[in-house]
C-alpha cells in the first residue's frame, strides 16, 4: 500500500468526487481512478459507489477513511518532527476554533505565528466544540480552541486551560426580565422563548447542563450559528439567551442580567491537542507563543 494511494483516496472521500478530487491532487483523473482501484485490489474490497454526478464510500471506505487520515497524519508529523530537530519549523499548522472563543484572540495569535514561522501553511476550521475535539482526536486537526465538555477522551486529548467566565442572560431593554432589573435562576427562565446556537456549540452545551441540572426544560425556537445572528434576533426582541459573559461586550444595547451562580452555567474554554508524544512541532510552537502572551 502505497502512501499516495491513501491520499488520494481521501481526496476522493473529501470532495466526494473524482474530477474535483483530481484538479485539487494536479493528478490526471485516469491516473486518479487508477490509484483508486489500485488500492481497492488491495484490500479486495470496493471503496466507493460511483454515480454519474458523485461518489459515496462503502461500509469498507468508511472503515478506512480514519485510519488513512491518522496515517498521513502520523507521516505529516514524522516530517515536521525532522524539520524541527533541523532548525526549521515547517509543513502545516491544522487548527479548530469556536466563533468569539474567550481565552485567546485567534487571528492575532496566528499572525504572530506566521511572522515567526513564515514557512508553515496555516489552515484553520471554525465548528463547534464537539466536531472540533472529534477532529483532534482523529489526528485530523493538530489543536483546537474549544469550550471544555466532560465528553472529551482523556486518553486521547489533553486539556490546556485558557479561561472560565459566568453565563450571562441577555434580553431586549423593553422585555420584562429587563425591567425587573435582577439576578435570574433556570427556574424563572423556563416559560420563555429562546435563541440559543446549534446543540454542537460549547455555549449552548454549557447552557443545556444548567437547566438540565436544574430541571427546567426550555424552548430553543430561535438556533442560529452565528454569534451575530443571536444578538441580532435578541435585539428584536424576539427571544432571550444564556450566553458567555464576554458576548454581552458586542451589543451593549442589549440588557445582560446575572444568572445565579450554579457550577453547571461557568464557561470553560480550553485548547485540546493529542497526547504529547503525538503533538506536532506546530502545534507545541503554537501554545509556547500563546504561554508567552502571543508575542
Amino acid at each position: 500500500m502505497e502512501l499516495r494511494h491513501l491520499q488520494h483516496f481521501v481526496a476522493v472521500a473529501e470532495d466526494q468526487h473524482f474530477t474535483r478530487a483530481a484538479e485539487r491532487l494536479l493528478v490526471s483523473q485516469s491516473g486518479l481512478s487508477a490509484s483508486i482501484r489500485a488500492l481497492e485490489r488491495e484490500l479486495r474490497a470496493p471503496l466507493f459507489v460511483r454515480t454519474t454526478r458523485r461518489v459515496t464510500l462503502t461500509p469498507a471506505g468508511r472503515a478506512l477513511l480514519g485510519e488513512a487520515e491518522r496515517i498521513l497524519a502520523q507521516v505529516r508529523s514524522a516530517h515536521e518532527a525532522v524539520a524541527a530537530v533541523q532548525g526549521v519549523l515547517r509543513g502545516m499548522l491544522a487548527l479548530g476554533s469556536e466563533q468569539c472563543i474567550a481565552g485567546v484572540h485567534v487571528a492575532g495569535l496566528l499572525a504572530a505565528f506566521r511572522r515567526r514561522h513564515p514557512d508553515v501553511e496555516i489552515c484553520l476550521r471554525q465548528a463547534g466544540s464537539g466536531a472540533l475535539a472529534e477532529e483532534v482526536a482523529a489526528g485530523r486537526l493538530d489543536l483546537a480552541f474549544v469550550v471544555q465538555s466532560a465528553a472529551d477522551d482523556p486518553d486521547r486529548l489533553r486539556r490546556v486551560p485558557l479561561t472560565s467566565e459566568p453565563m450571562t442572560l441577555l434580553c431586549h431593554p423593553g422585555h420584562p426580565l429587563a425591567r425587573a432589573g435582577a439576578a435570574v435562576t433556570p427556574e424563572e427562565l423556563g416559560g420563555e422563548v429562546f435563541v440559543d446556537f446549534h446543540p454542537d456549540w460549547g455555549p449552548r452545551r454549557t447552557t443545556d447542563a444548567a437547566f438540565a441540572a436544574a430541571g427546567v426544560r426550555r424552548k430553543v425556537a430561535l438556533e442560529v450559528n452565528d454569534v451575530h445572528g443571536l444578538l441580532d434576533m435578541v435585539g428584536e426582541n424576539l427571544g432571550i439567551a444564556v450566553v458567555p459573559s464576554h458576548f454581552r461586550f458586542k451589543r451593549e444595547s442589549l440588557t445582560a442580567l446575572p444568572v445565579k451562580e450554579a457550577e453547571e452555567t461557568v464557561y470553560e474554554t480550553v485548547a485540546l491537542l493529542p497526547p504529547a508524544q503525538a503533538t506536532t512541532p506546530a502545534a507545541r510552537a503554537l501554545m509556547a507563543l500563546l504561554e508567552n502572551g502571543g508575542a
